[in-house]
């Protein structure tokens, strides 16, 4: 029997397209002899369509397309993700599914069992937990088919009181497929690869796994679909960040042709660099834009960001804005016009002194003389929030945001100002981090001016200002940040690591009370366990840790 994995980009509620790419390849796979097809969880609709399936017509387009697909699998069948309706009144009112079809009609329907319902997943709000199971019998041989979390209560601490791998196992399946829509973070390719090959050791039998890939938004999927031997073994590893169609061959109760193979682990960083050009080409794509726009300071942060974004839409689709004001330094300017230069993009020079002097003047008579403080920095930030918001609704242009995962947890921003934009595209990166994208970036050749990465960093809001002013260090303040975001760590648990107590409890009550500008900004690009945005719901007027 020839299996074929079908590793694909899909866009929320866009039918026509999703199911245009499933057709496409369920022909691409009917020339190459192939017996079963194979797509992601919710290929249908795309992953996550949220409040979409509350809608009774999205459910019926998924059928619709649903019968579409099954006028092509004659002489092939296949597996496909969609949701479906619970004619049960008691539950939930649809289903995470899977069709399996044969011979032009639906044969039978997989229910998902295990809903997650933590982090950026949200499934128990519409879904219906399976409470059935069945395997499928396709030419004489009973497959195994599970959806996504189905294979992830596994190991120490399981969430669900029961496995569906427990009850099909009983049928004597001879295979096992899991359909996913598994989300990218630069540690869970790693966490996958662990998961599933225990999975098929567990229960020895051959496993294919088949992940979707793409952004919808702020989510990232990676791809890097999976086979594995009964032994746990993984024996394949399709691309990340790409579309595949991959063809196994099954035969005598296994995968025919693969050895055993180590996982090809891509560095963290270069992980980090691949989602977020997938982030932001998806992001305009789907969204029918073509054309960004930026504040381009001569710092590492929006000099990261527009290299990024000319990498995903291309230099002449990017319009970098210089902002000076009259307490830009010389370089920093020189440092924009470098990179605008090494990397090919439209720019303009916008000088903001004329702005920022005439709302001083309008404001002083109700000031009266109160001295210059953070109130006339944040006058600045805003009057280039508006020339770039200017920019946008004059041109068409979509901004983004450059903010950093360091300045986004501390507050370090000015809201209206440089926190605005359309979607975030560092804002899960920490400063740190942004360090190493740099040197990534500049791997095969001067992209990011080198005085942007040794200098300071600097808001250029006061003369002299610079963000240890105001900051700690960041190589301190992003190991205190990651202990307490990514690992949930409490402020004593992180003191009696050895760090200051005063300094870990004012890092976190500055996280703490920053929360209502979090709110306020745009989507973020998930690269991390733990994100800022959906996958975080923290109170914003919360007294814990505060």
């Amino acid at each position: 029997m020839k299996i074929a994995l079908a590793q694909l980009n899909y866009h929320i509620g866009n039918f026509e397209y999703n199911t245009h790419k499933i057709i496409d390849h369920i022909e691409q796979a009917k020339i190459q002899g192939v017996d079963l097809i194979v797509f992601a969880e919710l290929a249908v609709c795309g992953y996550p369509p949220r409040d979409f399936l509350e809608f009774d017509e999205f459910i019926e387009l998924c059928e619709k397309s649903a019968q579409q697909i099954a006028e092509h699998c004659k002489g092939i069948a296949c597996i496909v993700g969609l949701p479906v309706k619970n004619d049960v009144l008691a539950g939930k009112d649809l289903y995470n599914a899977a069709y399996f079809i044969e011979d032009g009609r639906l044969k039978r329907v997989v229910k998902k069992a295990l809903l997650p319902n933590y982090d950026v997943f949200d499934e128990y709000r519409y879904f219906e937990p399976a409470s059935h199971f069945e395997c499928i019998d396709f030419q004489g041989i009973k497959i195994a088919v599970t959806i996504c979390e189905d294979l992830w209560n596994i190991n120490n601490n399981p969430l669900y009181i029961a496995s569906p791998m427990d009850e099909l196992i009983r049928q004597k399946p001879k295979l096992m497929i899991n359909i996913a829509a598994s989300p990218f973070s630069y540690c869970h390719d790693e966490e996958r690869v662990v998961v599933l090959s225990d999975n098929a050791r567990k229960y020895n039998l051959p496993l294919l796994y088949v992940n979707q890939v793409g952004a919808q938004t702020e989510i990232i999927f990676d791809g890097g679909s999976l086979a594995f031997d009964a032994k746990g073994n993984l024996i394949d590893e399709m691309p990340y960040f790409k579309e595949a169609l991959r063809v196994y061959e099954f035969e005598d109760n296994r995968i025919k042709g693969y050895v055993p193979m180590q996982h090809q682990a891509i560095p963290d960083i270069e992980q980090i660099h691949q989602a977020l050009v997938m982030g932001i080409k998806d992001y305009f794509a789907k969204s029918g834009f073509s054309k960004a726009v930026l504040g381009l300071s001569g710092g590492i942060d929006s000099a990261i960001v527009c290299a990024l974004a000319c990498r995903a839409l291309g230099p002449e689709n990017v319009m970098a804005v210089l902002m000076p004001s009259k307490y830009s330094s010389d370089h920093s300017i020189q440092d924009a016009l470098d990179l605008v230069k090494n990397i090919g993009c439209e720019h303009e020079v916008i000088p903001i002194k004329e702005a920022a002097d005439a709302f001083d003047n309008m404001m002083a008579p109700a000031f009266k003389d109160l001295p210059f403080n953070l109130t006339e920095e944040n006058i600045q930030a805003r009057c280039r929030g508006i020339v770039v918001m200017a920019m946008s609704n004059k041109f068409g242009y979509i901004l983004l945001n450059t903010s950093n995962k360091s300045e986004c947890a501390v507050g370090y921003g000015t809201l209206y100002g440089d926190m605005c934009g359309a979607i975030g595209v560092i804002g899960d990166v920490y400063k740190t981090q942004v360090y190493q994208l740099a040197n990534y970036i500049n791997k095969d050749g001067i992209v990011i001016p080198e005085n942007s990465i040794v200098k300071p960093p600097s808001a250029e809001l006061r003369p002299g200002q610079k963000d240890s002013d105001s900051l700690p260090d960041y190589d301190i303040l992003d190991k205190i940040l990651f202990q307490y975001i990514e690992q949930k760590q409490s402020s004593s648990a992180i003191i009696a690591q050895g760090y200051d107590e005063g300094l870990v409890r004012r890092i976190i009550k500055m996280v703490n009370t920053a929360e209502f500008k979090r709110y306020q900004t745009p989507p973020i690009l998930r690269v991390s366990p733990k994100a800022f945005g959906m996958g975080r719901r923290m109170p914003i007027v919360g007294k814990y840790l505060s």
